[in-house]
């Protein structure tokens, strides 16, 4: 009997093409360093987003985001990075803008770079998986989220003993320094050290805002800037101080007090808190 050579459509499973189509498996890329928050794709997008518009609004609404949200973490990635990624300009023909630092750059081209790899490298492991729900379920007990407003990364220039508390200061820029207060069994159980990069967590509503900034107060901690951005809500208002060098920290107070200080932006002013009120994250 002869044979029939087979025509296109007659491929056996055997004949068959390789499959290229993506693999059921997903992951985003994150990238850790030292005790710092991931920076992820979310904060990549946005990144490039300033680059492309050279406006937080329009960047904002490139990416499908608010306003305020865009500064919180344009803020968040400023404040945690050692070198500003964003910077804001004034003036000018256009009225000034925003713009991504030398740095700024390199980090969302690194990045894009690696993650281009890593999904090439997820695709291939993804086709040799059958069930990645025990991965999954894994990878969710180990992520650890704050609602903590201001986070620096800081590094431990000096530790005071006391009989009950331990008294702890931070760097987290050339000009501005932490003071936190945690008991001495705290310390040891972060395994605090002179030279410890640790993360420094603040809630914006432990925070009190002063125009006077020789005011005299209990509080350890006195950050002193010139007011970024007011955003009023019903009751509370967020008030953005920027502290300079990349940094700066956000406090929730309410209208009236906004209103009864007469902040407005470009004024100089202090965020005031007590060193107990910062909490520290280390490995």
């Amino acid at each position: 009997m002869s044979r029939q050579p087979k025509s296109q459509n007659d491929k056996t499973e055997n004949d068959a093409e390789p499959v290229t189509s993506r693999s059921g498996l997903q992951a985003s890329l994150s990238l850790y360093a030292d005790q710092q928050q991931p920076f992820s794709h979310s904060q990549v997008d946005l990144l490039k987003a300033v680059s492309e518009c050279g406006s937080i609004s329009k960047a904002a609404k490139q990416v499908g985001i608010s306003y305020k949200t865009a500064w919180d973490r344009i803020d968040a990635m400023n404040n945690m990075s050692a070198q500003p990624l964003v910077v804001r300009s004034t003036g000018g023909a256009h009225g000034g803008g925003t713009s991504l630092t030398e740095f700024g750059k390199k980090i969302v081209e690194g990045f894009q770079a690696l993650q281009k790899e890593h999904e090439e490298f997820v695709q291939r492991l993804g086709r040799k998986l059958h069930s990645i729900n025990d991965i999954a379920s894994f990878m969710r007990s180990g992520s650890v989220k704050t609602s903590a407003r201001n986070q620096y990364r800081g590094v431990v220039t000096r530790i005071t003993p006391g009989a009950v508390n331990t008294e702890v200061e931070l760097r987290i820029s050339d000009s501005q320094n932490l003071v936190v207060m945690i008991t001495q069994d705290s310390v040891e159980a972060l395994g605090l050290q002179i030279g410890h990069q640790v993360m420094a967590l603040v809630k914006a509503s432990w925070i009190l805002i002063s125009k006077d900034i020789h005011v005299a107060t209990s509080a350890r901690n006195k950050l002193i800037g010139k007011v970024a951005r007011i955003e009023t809500g019903a009751v509370n208002g967020d008030v953005v101080i920027d502290l300079g060098e990349g940094k700066s920290v956000s406090a929730n107070i309410t209208n009236t007090s906004i209103a009864e200080l007469g902040l407005a932006v470009g004024d100089t002013a202090c965020a005031l808190f007590k060193a107990s009120s910062v909490i520290l994250v280390a490995d």
